[in-house]
């Protein structure tokens, strides 16, 4: 919270220490990494300085915001490509299943950063438009995710 309220980041912390998440969140994505539960605890908001990208954060997961993107709108976004092909849409909902997306960004197109449930360790990914399930590894962990992240900043 420090590296970002430093580097213009409009980021809050959050006044109560409950997370609450809804149903359809935890009932979809088991096992998510204690490191990421706990940034979801403290954090409510944190959004880049030229306001492009962001961290989904409880609300935008509980869709009790006004934004322009929903927390899994990359997912929408493709099962609508895929509208009229039933095994290319089940295709898309196991990936996603297993991938949720913490991180959403419109700089340079649509891009975002996801928890791999399928690794041990909660593996970062990033995966962009238009192929947003063709992704790429970033990180082993959320923890690992946030110390690159900031060591990859201006």
């Amino acid at each position: 919270m420090t590296w970002a309220g430093e580097k213009g980041w409009d980021i809050m912390s959050k006044s109560g220490s409950q997370l609450h998440l809804k149903s359809g969140i935890t009932s979809r994505y088991k096992g998510l990494p204690d490191e990421y539960l706990e940034f979801l605890n403290v954090v409510e908001k944190c959004v880049a300085p030229d306001e492009q990208t962001w961290f989904i954060c409880e609300a935008e997961f509980n869709n009790s915001t006004e934004t322009a993107f929903q927390w899994n709108e990359f997912e929408m976004l493709s099962l609508e490509a895929a509208e009229g092909d039933s095994i290319w849409q089940s295709e898309i909902k196991a990936w996603w299943d297993h991938h949720l997306p913490i991180v959403l960004s419109v700089e340079d197109g649509y891009s975002f950063y996801a928890i791999d449930l399928t690794t041990d360790s909660g593996a970062i990914v990033r995966g962009c438009e238009p192929e947003f399930e063709e992704v790429e590894k970033v990180s082993d962990s959320f923890g690992e995710f946030l110390a690159w992240m900031m060591s990859n900043s201006d």
